[in-house]
């Protein structure tokens, strides 16, 4: 009987990932390309429910992936080693920031599953959720009647 090998993730710190093991530890929520605003006085970011202009709300995925930075010059681009910087806005359930912290992926996350729709089917991405793009919420001043409320 043969044992089966530990995944990647259970062995190896984020910065021993090869980039293709960092890239596909993304579950293809969406979340992240929720946009954020910052409370000037208290320094809480709160999620919005205006994406990105370049996430396909269909598919939760960036148009331009490769290039993002080109269209969107604030996007952030997470790496082992800057993560620790941007863990405030990212959601508790990214692969991310749960491997950050010490803990497994969960059962949904597709590199478990096999199936890249088993985040959108566990319910954890923004797909079929009521998100607008900034093309149709331009000016960031209105994203304040976005905010996502958690109770």
């Amino acid at each position: 009987m043969s044992e089966q090998k530990p995944a990647f993730w259970q062995v190896k710190s984020l910065t021993e990932m090869t980039p293709e093991e960092w890239e596909s530890l993304c579950d293809g929520c969406g979340r992240c390309c929720l946009n954020k605003i910052i409370d000037a006085d208290t320094d809480e970011i709160h999620t919005t429910a205006v994406a990105c202009r370049l996430l396909d709300l269909e598919t939760c995925r960036c148009r331009h992936y490769k290039h993002r930075r080109k269209y969107v010059d604030d996007c952030i681009k997470f790496t082992p080693k800057t993560l620790h910087e941007h863990l405030p806005w990212l959601p508790d359930s990214c692969a991310y920031n749960l491997l950050y912290h010490g803990y497994d992926l969960p059962e949904w996350h597709p590199l478990n599953t096999g199936d890249p729709d088993s985040v959108h089917e566990s319910g954890f991405s923004i797909k079929g959720k009521d998100i607008a793009s900034e093309e149709e919420v331009s000016d960031p001043s209105d994203w304040f009647d976005y905010i996502i409320r958690v109770s």
